[in-house]
């Protein structure tokens, strides 16, 4: 009878291209991977990885055995989920992916409620962008993720997957204090087209977004940097070199010599958490939802401009 364990095993090599890989992602030794997929190899009576470059390649026989992998794991979360449900305890382990201003934001009020509401409850968490969360989600490596997307561009998110809404975020336009613009109640979009942008990283879901909704408007932005980091953002703010759109969760104080200014019509992202479709009934999930929304409610009115 093939090994489960055995099978996650060869999953995770699909998924990763590389035995090192599949040992980082499922938390083990390069050696206890190797002697997984040797006793898998032995059990089927057929090779299932051939050497290509740095990394591996599937035989046909592996790919045949991945189909069938990915219908069994998801046969086994939804036991899983189901024996939690019935146990109605909120315990066990779960991997929880989040975009950096959601971790910054939302997670040190969430964390220390679970932990004492459940103390039987392990959440890992592990800090990533959507376009990392999502394959993570896919292949397995996080159990519940929570991702951000603007308004206008929406993330598309897999097949199996279900959703549930934390909270609204809103964005405002930090610019420097001496800047003629600065010191108004509120700007409208269209006057902030031409400004001197501070962006996310290149090629990032954000910065597409920026460069989106300003052609949108029909005008070219005008990227001078590009910074993931937002104290970053603010600190060259603050030294004159350009505007920056400023989510307000996990803003954090404003230095010296920024102000932010809330712009109309407003810039809107959401934030939301995801899943497999056959966790859904797992109480841990629930859980996680649940204080994240309570952590969120100190943002209904949002921390504001100033």
């Amino acid at each position: 009878m093939l090994s489960v364990d055995r099978l996650r095993v060869l999953h995770a090599i699909a998924a990763h291209g590389s035995l090192s890989a599949a040992s980082q992602a499922l938390h083990v030794t390069n050696s206890a991977v190797s002697q997984q997929l040797a006793k898998l190899e032995r059990e089927v009576g057929q090779p299932l990885v051939e050497r290509n470059g740095r990394g591996v390649r599937l035989t046909d026989a592996a790919e045949l055995l991945v189909e069938h992998t990915s219908r069994i794991l998801s046969l086994v979360h939804r036991a899983e989920a189901d024996l939690e449900a019935h146990r109605g305890d909120v315990t066990g382990h779960l991997r929880l992916s989040a975009t950096p201003t959601a971790v910054r934001g939302l997670l040190p009020a969430a964390l220390p409620a679970l932990r004492e509401a459940h103390p039987g409850l392990r959440v890992e968490l592990q800090e990533e962008e959507p376009h990392e969360s999502i394959p993570a989600m896919v292949n397995g490596d996080a159990d519940l993720a929570m991702v951000v997307d603007w308004m206008g561009s929406p993330l598309t998110l897999p097949q199996g997957m279900t959703r549930a809404s934390v909270m609204e975020d809103v964005g405002d336009i930090a610019l420097p204090a001496e800047h003629p613009l600065a010191h108004r109640e509120l700007l409208e979009l269209d006057e902030i087209l031409d400004l001197p942008w501070i962006s996310w990283t290149k090629g990032s879901i954000c910065d597409d977004w920026l460069h989106g909704i300003i052609r949108g408007r029909g005008a070219e932005p005008t990227v001078v940097h590009n910074v993931e980091e937002h104290q970053t953002k603010l600190a060259l703010v603050a030294a004159g070199i350009g505007a920056a759109v400023m989510p307000r969760l996990g803003r954090g104080p404003l230095p010296e010599g920024v102000r932010v200014v809330p712009v109309q019509p407003a810039l809107v992202r959401q934030v939301y958490v995801f899943w497999r479709s056959e966790a859904s009934r797992r109480p841990a999930i629930r859980a996680v939802v649940r204080a994240l929304r309570e952590a969120a409610g100190t943002y209904t009115d949002g921390p504001g401009p100033g």
